[in-house]
């Protein structure tokens, strides 16, 4: 097939679907992935496998453009006006999903029970910190949600994927010394990642350095952008060349950019008129790589996964809440809203299938399933909790489904 055809293909069933997909309120990311499954190899198969391949290019410009939206987002006059608590309560809920997918995974694993292979269950376990921001932002914007809660949980989601990036580049550090069979010692368990880590961040921040400098000899918005770009490529290449972690590194230049650019807001404007079409084919090249003949033999690791990395984020949050003594509604309730899972879990589990080929193709389709699964339960969830903890107003929530009923008949 013409490589430019099935680029076409992509975009079009993402639009399509998701035009039908709104029409029971989903969120735009699940109607991508369904539309890939659709046009993929296992279902109309409209993009062949082999072809499949050819997108890689798209995937790797898609994570860096992730990566550095998330960087953009930590300004530190934010992060100093918000103060300690929401820090406190992302590294419990963060870790406590890490922790507890370990524990249950790895745990199973030592047990001997078939399909639980260490280095995949260590994967897991780091990708589980992940939560989706969209999906929530969407339900607090739509029903018009304030207080305790909704408060707590816009710089919390907004955080923990940079904990999740962390914790990802440790533990597939790790995952790589298992499955490569080479005899585990202190510097391939921890200062090898520590290490990868660290040069990632360094390389980061010079190159966010250099950006902002730079930036301001160029005046157009155009050229801003231009610029933008091509630093996310040269990081993407950098990284490649040097074994570097590409999402640390450019987390990092998002970083540094939106606190030291004076013309940051511009930059990040204009970054995100061009990355929607990106990110349409990012999830819908996701979803096509989605491999139902392999759910069988992911099953029982999948259903562990999915079901306890919402146990410990729910956990992880109620402990962290009541150790900075939060609002008791954001006690009894933020964990539920944690559960969306999609852009950067679906981008950790693309770079395993590089990064541990053996097991790549197991932890993305667990990662993609989970995915469906959080997008379709996580917003219904998010609002049953906000309504619970009074943030939704029950009459205005209905009133306002009364009037999106009528205006969709």
């Amino acid at each position: 097939m013409n490589t430019l055809l099935a680029v076409a293909i992509v975009i079009f069933s993402g639009l399509v679907i998701s035009r039908l997909v709104n029409l029971i309120h989903l969120p735009n990311v699940t109607a991508f992935l369904l539309g890939g499954l659709l046009i993929g190899p296992s279902v109309l198969g409209l993009i062949p496998a082999d072809m499949l391949a050819s997108f890689d290019i798209i995937t790797e410009v898609a994570l860096g453009f992730i990566a550095y939206s998330i960087g953009s987002e930590f300004k530190l006059s934010y992060l100093k006006r918000i103060g300690a608590k929401p820090l406190t309560i992302t590294l419990f809920e963060g870790m406590g999903a890490v922790i507890l997918v370990d524990i249950v995974l790895i745990g199973l694993s030592l047990l001997g029970v078939p399909g639980f292979d260490l280095p995949m269950c260590i994967t897991l376990g780091a990708i589980a910190a992940a939560t989706a921001p969209a999906a929530t932002l969407m339900v607090i914007r739509q029903y018009k949600a304030k207080g305790p809660v909704s408060e707590m949980l816009l710089p919390v989601v907004a955080m923990d994927d940079a904990l999740g990036l962390i914790a990802f580049a440790i533990s597939i550090s790790l995952a790589q010394s298992i499955a490569s069979g080479v005899s585990m010692t202190v510097y391939s368990m921890l200062i090898a990642p520590l290490l990868e880590i660290i040069f990632s961040i360094v390389l980061g921040i010079g190159m966010g350095l250099v950006l902002s400098y730079i930036a301001k000899f160029f005046k157009s918005r155009g050229n801003k952008l231009a610029l933008a770009i091509a630093f996310v490529l040269t990081a993407l290449a950098l990284c490649d060349m040097w074994n570097l972690s590409n999402l640390l590194c450019i987390m990092m230049i998002g970083a540094v950019m939106t606190n030291l650019c004076n013309c940051a807001n511009v930059i990040i404007e204009q970054t995100d008129r061009f990355t929607p079409p990106i990110f349409l084919m990012f999830f819908v090249i996701s979803g096509a790589e989605l491999n139902l003949s392999v759910l069988p033999t992911v099953g029982l690791i999948g259903l562990c996964y999915v079901v306890v990395r919402v146990l410990g984020k729910w956990s992880g949050a109620y402990i962290g809440s009541r150790i900075v003594h939060a609002h008791p509604n954001v006690q009894k309730y933020l964990g539920f809203t944690l559960i969306p899972q999609a852009g950067v879990a679906i981008g950790m589990a693309q770079m395993a299938l590089t990064k541990l080929p053996a097991h790549g193709q197991q932890i993305q389709t667990i990662v993609l399933a989970g995915t469906l699964i959080y997008e379709l339960i996580g917003p219904v969830v998010t609002k049953i909790a906000l309504t619970k903890a009074g943030e939704i107003k029950p009459a205005a929530s209905a009133a306002r489904s009364v009037k999106t009923a009528v205006t969709h008949s």
